[in-house]
């Protein structure tokens, strides 16, 4: 999802991506549980090491499905170290993104979006692929580091999404994030 200007977190860093202090600040669980259940497929862009991943495969059970995407291999890997054998190597699908669209085709129920919006340089792209493959009731979660991401930057991503036919359905308060909830118009 490159050809960047902006940095990707660097595989070097993703311990700082999952760790016991962050699962503490930003519990998976507890951010995450009003929007997935069991049975559901969703998708996790960006999912680094697989710190919301992992969480997300437990939530939507044996019946649900996880695609973990990213743009680096590196980072799929860790999540394939992460999950090997363990039950959740059914459930979570490991997906290689391209260099500027995330390419999965399948139908999802919803869509996380953490700490990566701000690395995309063609929003609009990206969210009308998410719209494509979006099911009529699904959501999509972005969050953004607020020292990354100025209130300004946020609001226009959001501007972004609304003309790609997304509106916002709720705007969650998460712990050191700039967070909102899309559905389709």
């Amino acid at each position: 999802m490159s050809k960047n200007t902006k940095p990707v977190c660097p595989v070097e860093l993703s311990g700082t991506l999952d760790n016991s202090i962050r699962r503490w600040l930003q519990n998976p669980q507890k951010i995450l549980k009003p929007y997935i259940a069991e049975g559901m497929t969703v998708l996790d862009v960006g999912c680094g090491p697989g710190f919301f991943s992992v969480e997300m495969a437990q939530m939507v059970g044996k019946t649900g499905k996880v695609i973990a995407a990213d743009l680096q291999e590196k980072m799929l890997q860790k999540v394939k170290e992460k999950i090997k054998g363990t039950a959740l190597e059914d459930r979570i699908i490991l997906h290689k993104c391209e260099e500027n669209k995330i390419g999965v085709k399948q139908p999802v129920d919803f869509v996380l979006l953490f700490y990566m919006v701000h690395e995309v340089p063609n929003k609009e792209g990206l969210f009308k692929e998410i719209a494509a493959i979006l099911k009529p009731r699904g959501k999509v979660m972005i969050a953004e580091p607020p020292l990354h991401v100025s209130k300004s930057a946020f609001e226009e991503t959001l501007r972004i999404a609304g003309s790609t036919g997304f509106v916002i359905a709720e705007r969650p308060k998460l712990f050191f994030s700039r967070a909102v909830i899309l559905k389709k118009a």
